[in-house]
């Protein structure tokens, strides 16, 4: 939450000249607000609705930008087999800014340490998942986006902001 996924996979998807999916705003387009769902039918009703938004922008191709508890649901994880899966990092000082005043509902109670805690429980899951990491702590969204086209396109950025494992076949960026 708040590493810049639907700011940077926008602009991705621009310079890659690809279709861009932001399966949040799906999700709210085809369902109402998310804090709405959450309210209203809880965490795991959303999750269903979040794997269907997935599975669906996959079959789309493009930069697709998925929530950060995505990979919480196995049905998610399943359907990203085989794409490439950039993590976009944020250290909690850098954060703290994003987030402020942030509707986001698991931060409804607790907001930065809710936010770490949260973090800290998805942090392996997301080590696994990923292809290539970058960090938006510090950096120009614009440089960002730079290293992630490099890498994707097969110029892999690799520096102390960047690393890549790997490329995959096939799936979106």
């Amino acid at each position: 939450m708040g590493a810049g996924k639907s700011s940077v996979g926008k602009r991705v998807a621009k310079a890659l000249g690809v279709p861009f999916t932001d399966t949040d705003r799906v999700i709210a387009r085809e369902h109402g607000p998310i804090p709405g769902i959450f309210a209203e039918r809880g965490e795991p009703a959303f999750r269903e609705l979040e794997a269907a938004a997935v599975r669906s922008a996959l079959a789309t191709a493009g930069v697709i930008a998925v929530g950060g508890g995505a990979v919480t649901h196995p049905d998610t994880r399943a359907a990203l087999v085989g794409a490439r899966i950039v993590l976009l990092t944020v250290s909690p000082e850098a954060v703290a800014a994003r987030i402020a005043g942030s509707d986001r509902p698991l931060l409804a109670q607790g907001g930065l340490d809710a936010w770490q805690t949260i973090a800290d429980e998805r942090a392996a899951t997301y080590a696994e998942l990923a292809h290539a990491t970058f960090d938006t702590s510090r950096r120009p969204m614009s440089h960002v986006v730079r290293d992630v086209v490099a890498w994707v396109t097969g110029q892999q950025a690799t520096s102390a902001t960047g690393t890549a494992r790997g490329t995959t076949t096939g799936g979106t960026p």
